[in-house]
């Protein structure tokens, strides 16, 4: 039970921070574009666009710090043994995140608010540029001690200790599973970024307010998303056939595929048992050897399946269930692909009307974009618990279960009490954070003649 508590409270915290990080990392970069775009052309729309956008941009990454500071003492309390067995490699990255990146994105966006009058206009646009590139590169330090995580390399196992040291941090830094997850990551925030500015400038348009600065948002962010999520799906593809290789099961598990097959089918559809791992499908509908062309690029390839790879790993590590929950698995692996699809379809539509400018005229497809701005949290939110949950049993992949990573003194009650707590206190945290971001972004941009008072940029930070 201890085990359990302990991993849903890192799930409803990891996935409630996560729905911070792919925004501000993206939308850094929006507003970057958009104050370079002022700063070559003049034009004061894209200052206006530049202004308003950095506002969301600074609540966005204010809850995104807050929210991820919970995340690092999760580790030592509940999960300590497996802090002791990977800490000297798994908090090498965090550590190069925290004294480098970090630091060098919440420095220069100190300096980008506080120096808009002060320095010259291009050297403010570098600074918000500096901030871009720190959150990307925070993410590639995080993504690089998870990556090793589901893909251990660059370590040696203690036999004194019994403890995993490393032994090449450049091994951990070019992981294969880093250099695919990484643009993942990046594209998808791009892309949700992309979506939410698209999402509150559609809610002002169907108002007909500041047209001038949302047609040319929804403009600028079109393409934007729909070249990201294009780009998403393909290094997804890549992904998955890397994960064919080095976790077989994660990849069985998001087919259903649970007898080895050569050819392998592609599951449209399917149902099973309801447990854990219930060893076959009800119902399943299938698009004949897809699947191993998706998996390996070749037709007629062998796909090995959950049953043979379970008794595979018991002969290797022992008794025990090595299969995760499959159907969560499954199911969260099709609502990542389905929400992306969904935001091809409707960028693409959106495109094609706002270079023909009946992005006003098209009320419908406007509204439509309201809601839409959910689809990308969809797929982050899916993504990220079939990376996972498609891992478990395992901590880390092949060398640490998660039951043996748990903290040996920390009983199911004080669990089940902070888990509480944290749900109490991030249910609070999401009601003002939201109402924070709907009130200013309600405000529409700010008037030509405007200024921005440093008290309202530094309002989040």
């Amino acid at each position: 039970m201890n085990v359990d508590l302990a991993r849903w409270q890192f799930a409803i915290t990891t996935v409630y921070h996560f729905l911070f990080v792919p925004v501000s990392i993206g939308m850094a970069s929006y507003v970057a574009l958009c104050q370079t775009l002022y700063w070559r052309t003049g034009k004061e729309a894209y200052d206006r666009m530049a202004r308003f956008w950095g506002k969301l941009f600074l609540i966005v990454f204010a809850l995104g710090v807050a929210t991820g500071i919970v995340q690092e003492f999760q580790f030592g309390m509940n999960w300590s043994d497996y802090s002791r067995y990977v800490g000297d490699i798994f908090g090498a990255p965090l550590a190069i995140e925290g004294l480098a990146a970090f630091f060098l994105e919440s420095t220069f966006l100190g300096l980008w608010i506080f120096g808009r009058d002060k320095l010259s206009p291009g050297l403010h646009v570098a600074c918000i540029w500096m901030v871009a590139i720190g959150t990307a590169l925070s993410a590639y330090f995080i993504l690089a001690a998870n990556s090793w995580m589901q893909h251990p390399v660059g370590y040696e196992i203690n036999p004194m200790s019994g403890r995993a040291e490393l032994t090449s941090i450049f091994d951990v830094l070019t992981n294969s599973t880093l250099l695919y997850a990484f643009p993942h990551t990046i594209l998808g925030a791009f892309a949700t970024a992309g979506m939410l500015v698209i999402a509150v400038s559609a809610w002002h348009l169907l108002r007909r307010r500041d047209v001038d600065v949302f047609g040319p948002s929804v403009k600028l962010a079109a393409p934007i998303v729909l070249v990201a999520t294009i780009a998403t799906s393909i290094v997804g593809h890549y992904q998955g056939m890397l994960l064919v290789e080095q976790q077989p099961m994660k990849m069985a598990a998001a087919e259903a595929l649970f007898e080895t097959a050569g050819p392998a089918p592609f599951s449209l559809f399917a149902t099973g048992d309801w447990t854990p791992n219930p060893e076959r499908t009800n119902v399943d509908i299938q698009v004949p050897d897809l699947l191993s062309f998706l998996a390996t690029g070749k037709w007629d390839a062998e796909v090995r399946g959950i049953n043979d790879l379970n008794a595979e790993y018991q002969a290797k590590y022992g008794p025990g269930q090595y299969a995760p929950i499959v159907g969560l698995t499954y199911w969260s692996f099709r609502a990542m692909i389905g929400a992306g699809t969904a935001m091809i379809l409707l960028t693409a539509l959106l495109l094609f009307r706002a270079r023909r400018n009946m992005l006003v005229e098209r009320r419908k497809l406007l509204w439509l974009m309201v809601p839409a701005a959910l689809l990308p949290f969809i797929a982050n939110s899916a993504g990220w618990i079939f990376t996972e949950v498609g891992r478990q049993p395992w901590a880390v992949q092949g060398l640490l279960k998660t039951a043996d990573a748990v903290s040996p003194t920390v009983n199911a009650t004080s669990v089940l009490i902070t888990m509480a707590g944290f749900t109490l206190l991030y249910g609070v945290l999401a009601v003002i954070g939201f109402a924070l971001f709907a009130r200013t972004a309600a405000k529409g941009a700010p008037r030509p003649d405007e200024a921005t008072p440093t008290s309202e940029l530094t309002l989040a930070y």
